[in-house]
């Protein structure tokens, strides 16, 4: 682990600690002072003093990274100081100020609350920004406000080019110069009403605007363009690979088998999450399942974990997350359900969605299979414990393609040589075949929705039945499963998964090999 994420995390478990006492007793909570009252100003920390609640009061002193004060919730955060990139991201209710200078994506996606930045800001601030208002004392970069659609930003200096790209709702006030705005976007006098409006924001401060300021609102002109983002999916599954024994031996009925997986966290020997077959169920909560099976198989659910669960964190989960949380056993944050972030700011996010679980809990990244390279590229990067692939992709995927993309990323970043978990989702409920291949093909789980019913009958008729496959196959555990134990059914599957054709020997040589 990076210094800079040991820190960070060590304060965000600080902070939160700290929190419960402070509510209770309305104490403002003061870091970066020692116990005399001396200066220890923080530096560089990421993903600080996030998902504040509703009447929590934090005052810091230092100059901070990534995301600080994201994901508030109704807190008062103020920063003495300067914040990186997406200062207030996902804000819902709440209050930050910071006394210097932003970097980025300042607000970037706040949908309710106040943020205020004393000093500059720089590019894309309130980009995509829903409600609330975002206040910049001084001047901002090119594109703020852009793709906002809802809200105000008030810019008392200067902005840079393109402002207000691609708006579709709310208002941007710039009171400095302001170029000529961005496609969607429409230049025009403030109004009475809204000078007041703004004035009651900026009288406490002891600020104000000047009645020649400028206003910017979507243009009536240009017509909105919907954007219809292409339904991801898989239109063949793993029908056309089969399974085969990789030697003669033979097993008796009475073997006795280990159909069992445990993913352990990276560089732990202990804890971990137990599959009784090597499949993580995807629905919204698994808290009403009552059956044997169904209580013990592990899900992959959005809200309401249970000890055995792991939760799936998009956009809108990040900032209820710290309420969904229970006794969860670890997080995938799903980058396909984020907005575009550096490598910094999915570090920053992680720092404070991880301080607030168990420190043996597993992390996972997830995204689709036509961004596996830099999904595994992160997952080493950020030492985490695996990704999730989702095979699923525009227009439609066949599974069998997604095998060797995995395969031949996975063995150039030496992922299972590290420890690290690969899942692949899939959309439909698993045969037992559909698990072997997977485990065979080198990931470790797969993961899919349950059937639309009997969910606790296809659990057992699974377990059954990966346990006939297994005496078939001549393996007593699953660990042994390997693509030699692959054949694809047809020169077509063939060419696109580098397996064997059943039938032959060898592969040829337009074929990826074992």
């Amino acid at each position: 682990m990076r210094e800079v994420t040991a820190k960070s995390i060590k304060l965000a478990r600080d902070l939160d600690g700290m929190l419960v006492e402070a509510l209770e007793r309305d104490l403002l909570i003061r870091i970066g002072w020692g116990r005399g009252g001396d200066e220890k100003p923080k530096s560089g920390e990421i993903g600080a003093a996030t998902h504040l609640p509703k009447d929590a009061r934090v005052l810091l002193l230092g100059d901070l990274g990534q995301c600080a004060g994201a994901m508030n919730d109704g807190g008062t955060f103020t920063l003495q100081g300067s914040a990186g990139s997406m200062l207030g991201a996902f804000q819902r209710d709440g209050r930050i100020v910071v006394e210097k200078d932003t970097a980025e994506r300042t607000a970037h996606r706040m949908s309710g609350g106040v943020v205020i930045v004393q000093g500059s800001a720089g590019d894309d601030a309130g980009a995509g920004m829903s409600g609330g208002t975002l206040i910049v004392r001084g001047h901002t970069g090119k594109g703020v406000g852009s793709g906002m659609y809802g809200g105000t930003i008030v810019v008392l200096g200067s902005v840079g080019t393109d402002p207000g790209l691609s708006m579709s709702g709310g208002k941007i006030v710039i009171a400095g110069s302001c170029p000529p705005p961005g496609e969607g976007a429409t230049m025009r006098g403030i109004e009475p009403g809204e000078l007041s409006e703004i004035s009651n924001h900026l009288e406490p401060m002891g600020l104000s605007i000047e009645e020649d300021a400028l206003v910017l609102v979507p243009s009536e002109d240009t017509a909105s363009v919907p954007v219809e983002i292409p339904e991801a999916s898989v239109a063949e599954g793993f029908e056309s690979i089969s399974l085969i024994p990789s030697s003669s031996d033979r097993l008796p009925l009475h073997t006795s088998l280990d159909p069992l997986t445990l993913l352990l966290p990276l560089g732990s020997e202990e804890g971990g999450l137990l599959f009784s077959i090597p499949w993580l169920i995807e629905e919204e909560s698994a808290v009403s399942w009552q059956g044997h099976s169904e209580m013990e198989q592990p899900a992959l659910v959005k809200h309401s974990p249970r000890a055995c669960d792991l939760l799936l964190i998009g956009e809108e989960d990040l900032v209820k997350f710290s309420n969904n949380l229970g006794n969860c056993a670890g997080i995938v944050l799903d980058l396909d359900n984020l907005p575009p972030m550096d490598d910094a700011e999915i570090e920053a996010i992680l720092v404070s969605l991880t301080s607030k679980i168990g420190e043996d809990c597993l992390v996972f990244l997830r995204d689709g299979i036509d961004r596996v390279d830099h999904l595994f590229r992160l997952v080493v990067d950020l030492d985490l414990d695996g990704a999730v692939i989702d095979s699923a992709s525009p227009g439609g995927s066949r599974a069998a393609a997604a095998l060797p993309r995995i395969g031949l990323a996975a063995r150039a970043m030496n992922l299972t040589g590290q420890g690290r978990h690969l899942l692949i989702e899939m959309d439909e409920a698993p045969g037992a075949e559909d698990l072997l291949i997977c485990i065979a093909a080198g990931c470790s789980i797969l993961v899919s929705p349950p059937p639309e019913s009997g969910l606790e009958e296809h659990l057992q008729w699974l377990k059954s039945t990966v346990r006939g496959w297994m005496i078939g196959l001549g393996v007593d555990g699953l660990e042994k499963l390997n693509r030699r134990n692959l054949r694809a059914l047809d020169y077509d599957t063939a060419s696109i998964s580098g397996l064997r054709l059943i039938g032959y020997d060898r592969p040829l040589p337009m074929w990826l090999g074992n």
